[in-house]
């Protein structure tokens, strides 16, 4: 596959939005599970620009503020010709070093997580993000773990009320017609929030993480089919569903950040088996497979150092024989309705 090959988020926002159909997340460079120096997070932020790369995704999360830091002195460098997405809903706060919210992220910035997604909360979220990006000039901003998978139901609920009832479906309009941003919409971990957020808001995409992917392909009950006839891109994160589908079914593999039920790890030897038939690394078929569906526009896996990066790409261009895709399918292992890479394409 080419990754440089790019794929417009959609054809109406104000201003064209193209991504490179592999593209960059920078949650590992504000410092997930360990640190990550500053000399190594802007190695791997140039080898991935050298390498063709030219949509970059960040977060206030990562790293209480660190990624978005550190994606900011990069994209000084490069100029103009890339795509750029954050996130809003998490303010960060000033606080005492025992209330710091590192989440899964070390040696961070003394900050605590406020989730605001009302009309203030929205547009201070945009506006601590530009000072810590050093840079306004951001093309996609995205509603960030608005969903029940995050806040459980009740939380998703209070979250809708402040979105659109406290204004902040609001605020992200007023900055995409004011051409401040050119793209809205929502970066979660259930597509289900995604069908909610479109019956109810002109939202241009999503960045939808570990839900369509080689394991799992619920989405096209009514999902995916609404975004291709709405003209809404997806960005896919979590290709691996956070581990297993690059590691395979060893002990300790893990599934939506937990460890892998039964069910799951068999599944995942099922198609490790026949990836191994095909002389083809399971990660591979994984990193390509989500591509082939018309609404998705590009992938974005992550990587901590330059290594990560080389080897993302180098999955990414891996030759995947068209009987590996046919065999999973013949095995009930992707679904009869799901598009297999090389099948013939609409228009991207």
């Amino acid at each position: 596959m080419n990754l440089t090959r790019t794929r417009l988020l959609n054809h109406r926002t104000a201003r064209p939005i193209e991504l490179t159909q592999l593209g960059f997340g920078s949650a590992p460079l504000g410092n997930l599970y360990h640190r990550v120096e500053e000399e190594d997070a802007q190695a791997t932020l140039q080898a991935a620009w050298d390498a063709g790369l030219r949509y970059f995704d960040t977060a206030p999360q990562y790293g209480l503020g660190l990624a978005e830091q550190r994606v900011g002195r990069a994209i000084a460098r490069f100029g103009t010709t890339l795509t750029l997405s954050t996130k809003v809903g998490r303010l960060l706060k000033d606080c005492a070093p025992e209330d710091v919210t590192p989440e899964a992220f070390v040696d961070v910035p003394q900050k605590r997580i406020v989730f605001d997604y009302t009309y203030d909360g929205i547009m201070r979220s945009y506006d601590d993000s530009i000072a810590r990006l050093g840079s306004d000039r951001i093309d996609i901003l995205l509603l960030h773990d608005i969903d029940a998978g995050t806040h459980g139901q009740e939380g998703e609920d209070r979250n809708l009320r402040e979105l659109f009832s406290g204004g902040g479906y609001l605020a992200l309009n007023e900055l995409r017609e004011a051409g401040r941003i050119a793209a809205i919409g929502a970066g979660v971990n259930t597509w289900q929030i995604c069908e909610k957020l479109l019956g109810e808001g002109a939202f241009d995409c999503f960045l939808l993480a570990g839900r369509y992917t080689l394991l799992e392909q619920d989405p096209l009950e009514t999902f995916l089919p609404l975004c291709t006839k709405r003209d809404v891109g997806i960005i896919l994160g979590g290709p691996y569903n956070s581990g297993i589908l690059a590691t395979g079914p060893i002990e300790g593999a893990r599934y939506n950040y937990a460890p892998a039920p039964p069910a799951i790890l068999d599944r995942v030897a099922k198609i490790a088996a026949i990836c191994a038939d095909h002389a083809t690394p399971m990660i591979a078929a994984a990193l390509q497979f989500p591509l082939a569906h018309p609404a998705v526009k590009t992938v974005i896996p992550g990587a901590a150092n330059p290594r990560e990066l080389r080897q993302n790409i180098a999955i990414f261009e891996t030759d995947i024989p068209d009987a590996l895709w046919s065999d999973l399918r013949s095995a009930g292992l992707i679904r009869a309705d799901a598009p297999l890479p090389k099948e013939p394409q609409d228009a991207a």
